[in-house]
C-alpha cells in the first residue's frame, strides 16, 4: 500500500503565501503522479495542480500563475508553493498519488492539510 503524508497546512493573510509538501512511502512499484487537490465547506473536491513522472503539470484555471507543483521522483515528494493567496483559496488540501502497486494502479490520498487564508 501506499501512505501520503502532507504538511506546510496553516493559515496566512490574503496576498500571503504557503508551500505544501507531500511524502509517499509504502510498498509500491511506480508512481505515475502526484497532486493535489482541495475541498471547501460544501463543494466538491476539485483538482489544484498535478505534476507527472515526466514533470509535465497541469493546474485548475483558479491557480494558474499563483501556485506551482514540484516534485522529486527520487524522493516520491511533491510540493505546492501557494502565493497571492485567496480566502477562496480556503480549503482543506488533499495529497493525490497514483502508484502502482503490484501490478495495478490505483490512486490513494493523503489526509489533508486545512489552508485558510484570511481577507
Amino acid at each position: 500500500q501506499v501512505q501520503l503524508v502532507e504538511s506546510g497546512g496553516g493559515m496566512v493573510q490574503t496576498g500571503g503565501s504557503l508551500r505544501l509538501s507531500c511524502a509517499a512511502s509504502g510498498s509500491f512499484g511506480a508512481i505515475k503522479a502526484m497532486g493535489w487537490y482541495r475541498q471547501a465547506p460544501g463543494k466538491e473536491r476539485e483538482l489544484v495542480g498535478i505534476i507527472t513522472s515526466s514533470s509535465s503539470t497541469n493546474y485548475a484555471d483558479s491557480v494558474k500563475g499563483r501556485f506551482t507543483i514540484s516534485g522529486d521522483n527520487a524522493k516520491n515528494t511533491v510540493h505546492l508553493q501557494m502565493n497571492s493567496l485567496k480566502p477562496e483559496d480556503t480549503a482543506v488540501y488533499y495529497c493525490n498519488a497514483e502508484a502502482k502497486v503490484w501490478a495495478t494502479w490505483n490512486t490513494y490520498w493523503g489526509q489533508g492539510t486545512q489552508v485558510t487564508v484570511s481577507s
